[in-house]
């Protein structure tokens, strides 16, 4: 009998032991699956609710639906790359007499002049010679929008090689061996309403 009761506690005490090394290995278990807490979760507000979240997932896209008559950082850098190239082709066509190459880049009233401008220096056989050697700098100076347009002022800092010469060739403005700084402030335009990426030429300020 004393055997038997001896044997009954060892059995309890071992049975005690074996459920605590299977519920510590259990929490080993599950803490090693969901983690643990170390202070720096995340919080879950209770307020936060599936319907405030809808409400506000369903607001437009600030980016998708910006507005034309608003341009960032990276967009206003994107124009002057642009506007650099129309400056040198405008430039480098009016010297050649090139109206067709002209009227992609000009508004109509400017094409009107730039046209008159060619045609008054053929009638007087002036020939024009320009090297175009690079833009030094070029600056946004000013931003306008009307309820049609929007309007940008550009500066540009250009180094050229101008020459003119008369029916006998010979050279009646600029040198052919200097390089002449010349400063421009030139408004470009776009309707508002156009889906074109394209700006135009619309005035050529005085300095």
């Amino acid at each position: 009998m004393y055997i038997y009761q001896t044997m009954s506690n060892n059995f309890g005490y071992l049975d005690i032991i074996l459920l605590a090394m299977i519920a510590g290995f259990i929490i080993l278990r599950l803490r090693n699956i969901l983690g643990r807490k170390t202070g720096h979760e995340e919080k879950v507000y209770s307020d936060f609710m599936e319907k405030k979240f809808e409400k506000f997932n369903t607001q437009p896209d600030q980016k998708s639906k910006k507005s034309k008559t608003e341009f960032d950082k990276n967009e206003k850098k994107e124009f002057l790359k642009g506007a650099e190239i129309a400056y040198e082709t405008i430039i480098t066509s009016f010297s050649k007499g090139d109206k067709e190459n002209l009227k992609s880049l000009l508004t109509e009233k400017m094409q009107s002049s730039f046209s008159s401008a060619i045609e008054d220096r053929k009638s007087k056989k002036i020939k024009s010679e320009l090297t175009f050697i690079g833009i030094k700098s070029s600056a946004i100076e000013k931003f306008e929008k009307t309820a049609e347009a929007l309007y940008f002022t550009v500066k540009f800092v250009s180094e050229i090689i101008s020459v003119k010469k008369d029916k006998d060739n010979k050279i009646v403005e600029g040198d052919p061996n200097k390089i002449k700084t010349v400063i421009d402030h030139w408004k470009f335009t776009k309707k508002i309403s156009s889906s074109s990426p394209n700006w135009y030429l619309a005035e050529i300020k005085a300095p």
